[in-house]
């Protein structure tokens, strides 16, 4: 019986889904087929398609794979201390910025979910456990004596439609990753009544 190397098997599949999100990111998803990823990842269909039995599965995993570091994280933010771990989440959520295929992917994902339900569920949870986990680090931050600009629930709102509107404007031929970053936390700290915060 022919024994798989872990290693080697996540390697190749994390090139798979690195060509795919090139791929999706500069044509989305209809505008990609599978044999383009394949010649991107220098391997053959048979290949793809034992990792990944259709296309869509292909796009699901380039965010599915996301869901438990960011799980990890939203955790991790909540066992800290408030200002602690509203730094954490913020900056783990500004870090895709830095990602030149963020702007195209984040577009596919807008279009896919308008039409599967079953990625758009996937986004939605995710979504809401970043927005529970902010809204409980900013009730904190007012117990503790923190100005917040307005209601708890209203500023986590605003720091995520914030990021989302980064990763929209990373597609400009502008974008400076690290000043639109910058520029996005001085905002952040503004709504939650911070004077300065290191950039």
């Amino acid at each position: 019986m022919r024994t798989v190397n872990p290693e080697q098997h996540a390697r190749k599949r994390a090139r798979i889904l690195r060509a795919a999100a090139e791929q999706f990111a500069a044509h989305g998803v209809d505008g990609t087929s599978t044999a383009e990823i394949c010649r991107r990842a220098g391997i053959g269909s048979g290949t793809l398609f034992h990792y990944f039995p259709a296309k869509r599965d292909l796009f699901h995993a380039l965010f599915a794979d996301d869901l438990p570091r960011n799980a990890e994280i939203c955790a991790q933010a909540l066992a800290a201390r408030p200002g602690a771990g509203l730094d954490l989440l913020v900056d783990h959520l500004l870090a895709d910025l830095a990602d030149p295929l963020v702007s195209g992917l984040a577009a596919a994902a807008v279009f896919q979910a308008n039409r599967d339900a079953e990625f758009a569920r996937m986004l939605a949870l995710d979504d809401e456990r970043s927005r529970t986990t902010l809204t409980t680090l900013l009730v904190r931050l007012a117990d503790e004596g923190r100005p917040l600009r307005f209601a708890p629930d209203r500023v986590a709102g605003w720091i995520q439609r914030l990021i989302e509107a980064g990763c929209t404007a990373a597609g400009e031929p502008d974008f400076d990753p690290a000043a639109h970053t910058a520029e996005l936390r001085q905002i952040i700290d503004w709504l939650v009544g911070r004077r300065t915060r290191r950039c």
